[in-house]
């Protein structure tokens, strides 16, 4: 089963319907659902979660989708060894090296699922699109 690391831009196209994104983001929170892949998030994707989702809904709905979209996903670990290697790698955006090295630690995570493919380009982990994804679980099938 493939393990997945889903950001924080994909988990709000669905939270929030954001068009013409939100199809796909559904479809690979299916995926976690339905058992076909195995779904991981951070910490940090939850905090950012939370607090975009805050702006527009009040603690507790937010609180209750948080906990919906625990249901279906497990929340990696980050640790201070994740930490000195996002601040010490070269990427541009401190927030997506620590998604990188919390899914690259220990093997945990073979592809990370987001829209922002270009802030992840020095991953060492296979980093996609929600749309490219899907296809390739289509093609699969």
């Amino acid at each position: 089963m493939k393990r997945v690391l889903i950001d924080t831009d994909v988990i709000l196209d669905f939270f929030i319907d954001r068009q013409p994104f939100s199809e796909n983001a559904s479809k690979i929170l299916s995926l976690c659902e339905n058992r076909i892949i195995s779904g991981y998030v951070t910490p940090v994707i939850l905090s950012n979660t939370y607090y975009i989702l805050r702006q527009i809904a009040s603690h507790y709905k937010v609180i209750e989708k948080l906990n919906q979209l625990l249901s279906i996903t497990d929340v990696l670990t980050m640790d201070k060894s994740v930490v000195i290697n996002a601040l010490n790698s070269d990427f541009r955006d401190f927030e997506d090296a620590l998604q990188n090295f919390t899914a690259t630690k220990k093997g945990n995570v073979d592809v990370i699922i987001t829209r922002n493919v270009k802030d992840f380009k020095t991953s060492e982990i296979g980093v996609l699109t929600p749309e490219s994804y899907v296809r390739t679980v289509n093609a699969r099938r």
